[in-house]
């Protein structure tokens, strides 16, 4: 039987703000365990939470972006649920009543764009981290994370593979990139999903028995995980088994998911609307003012690269899958205005040398200012593009600008024609030898007398000019 997945997404993405959702607790990473921690995060006795109104309006600006109806009146409630990294015994979250809902993104596909539908959004605050001793029967908890503030974007069940779920997650950590309100780091654990995926025949409406996979910390980890979660229910259901709804654990070292537990219903949680904070009221003017804040996304600067600058489709999502991308590319068009040469170069050069030092573009040796010299230079014929290659690997070993290097180095291009002749006729006397033979209709040799020829001139020589020289003086 050919069988159809149904896929849904659960995105945490923890908010970029300084302090927790409902108390003044720093939420900077990497601080000693149990240091960034309060009364209030810790949930002792009488205390009372109070709502971070920079949550509210960073989830507001997603949930705009993402075409999300917003819910003037909304609710947080209790998740009630025991683990040794929840110090109240509940956490608070929403609904009922989320902030939003009923929103969609668009991804590209082989076959177009597709539109994902999203369910809801809604803030909650994130639970602490336990450390498991891997040579005792020892666990040690962590409260800093406590408190800190997520958001949840609950996807429709609309994704049907492993590439389209990679896609719309990279569409929605670009969104909240591009909205500055969470760092999308999925290394540590900023921005993290779970999945939830059922097959069922090709052709069926009703919804198969559902498993959801956690520890899903990157975006090759979610497609490998989906592709096995697949397969495994593929294997039982030919089997003559049946799918048992659970909750299982990625393994990516071993590449397979492993049972945790049974899958949880919202009855088990018990929610009900928490008593300490009061409904959560938004009105037109604050939602209105997000709306007109909200900068460029991913979707329409790519659509504004194709047609104002002519770029392939390939290149305009490239740069535009990074606002800070995005950015360096448009300051150095300003400055050379030729927008493919700097989209070969910093998708070429510039990233290949970043992703080789582990950096981003923000913490690039080499600026978009002298970038655009460099190319200036090339454009002019002041240096080749072969000795370019040179300057770049020194201006990012240096930081100098390519002008100061070309000069001290003494690299301008020759582009004396009769300079370069005298080379030609001097290259081709010590290897008569061989122009014999390329007389003779060896014409692959061809290629040998311009290295010769760039060679002692030390890459100097114009390319271009070397080549229709070597012609004219073999012909004659």
């Amino acid at each position: 039987m050919d069988y159809e997945p149904v896929i849904g997404l659960e995105v945490h993405a923890q908010l970029k703000t300084k302090t927790k959702i409902f108390c003044s607790c720093s939420t900077r990473f990497g601080a000693p365990p149990n240091t960034h921690t309060c009364p209030v995060c810790l949930g002792m006795p009488g205390v009372l939470p109070v709502l971070n109104k920079q949550v509210v309006e960073y989830t507001l600006r997603m949930a705009l972006a993402t075409h999300c109806t917003i819910n003037r009146e909304s609710r947080f409630a209790r998740k009630n649920y025991f683990y040794p990294d929840l110090p109240k015994g509940y956490q608070i979250s929403q609904y009922e009543l989320p902030i939003a809902r009923d929103g969609f993104v668009d991804i590209e596909i082989n076959s177009g764009k597709k539109r994902i539908g999203i369910t809801r959004i809604h803030m909650e605050e994130d639970a602490g981290k336990l450390t498991h001793d891997p040579d005792r029967p020892l666990s040690m908890v962590d409260f800093n994370r406590t408190g800190v503030p997520l958001m949840e974007i609950v996807s429709e069940p609309d994704i049907r593979t492993p590439e389209e779920a990679g896609a719309y997650l990279r569409n929605l950590r670009a969104i909240v990139r591009y909205l500055d309100i969470s760092d999308g780091n999925m290394e540590e654990g900023s921005f993290r999903c779970d999945a939830n995926v059922s097959i069922r025949p090709k052709g069926a409406e009703a919804f198969g028995t559902r498993a959801e996979l956690k520890n899903l910390n990157s975006f090759k980890h979610v497609e490998k995980a989906l592709s096995f979660e697949i397969f495994r229910q593929k294997e039982i259901l030919e089997d003559g088994g049946q799918i048992i709804q659970e909750t299982r654990l990625w393994d990516p070292d071993k590449n397979r998911s492993t049972s945790m537990r049974g899958k949880e219903e919202a009855h088990d949680y018990r929610y009900f609307p928490d008593p300490d904070l009061l409904p959560l009221v938004i009105d037109d003017d604050w939602i209105d003012s997000i709306q007109n804040s909200i900068p460029e996304l991913p979707d329409e600067k790519k659509k504004r690269f194709m047609d104002e600058y002519h770029l392939p489709a390939y290149d305009a999502d490239f740069l535009t899958s990074n606002r800070e991308l995005a950015g360096y590319f448009e300051t150095c068009v300003k400055d050379f205005p030729n927008p493919k040469q700097v989209s070969n170069w910093v998708m070429g050069s510039l990233m290949g040398l970043l992703n080789v030092q582990g950096k981003s573009i923000t913490e690039s040796p080499i600026s978009s200012k002298d970038l655009a010299q460099l190319l200036h230079l090339i454009d002019k014929k002041t240096i080749s593009s072969k000795i370019a290659k040179t300057v770049f690997d020194e201006m990012a070993q240096t930081g100098r600008p390519p002008k100061e290097i070309v000069t001290e180095k003494g690299l301008v291009q020759v582009t004396d024609e009769s300079a370069i002749k005298a080379v030609v006729l001097k290259v081709l006397q010590e290897c008569s030898t061989e122009v014999k033979d390329y007389k003779n209709g060896k014409t692959k040799l061809f290629g040998f007398f311009v290295g010769q020829v760039m060679k002692e001139t030390k890459g100097k020589a114009n390319p271009k000019m070397v080549n229709e020289i070597v012609k004219k003086v073999l012909s004659e």
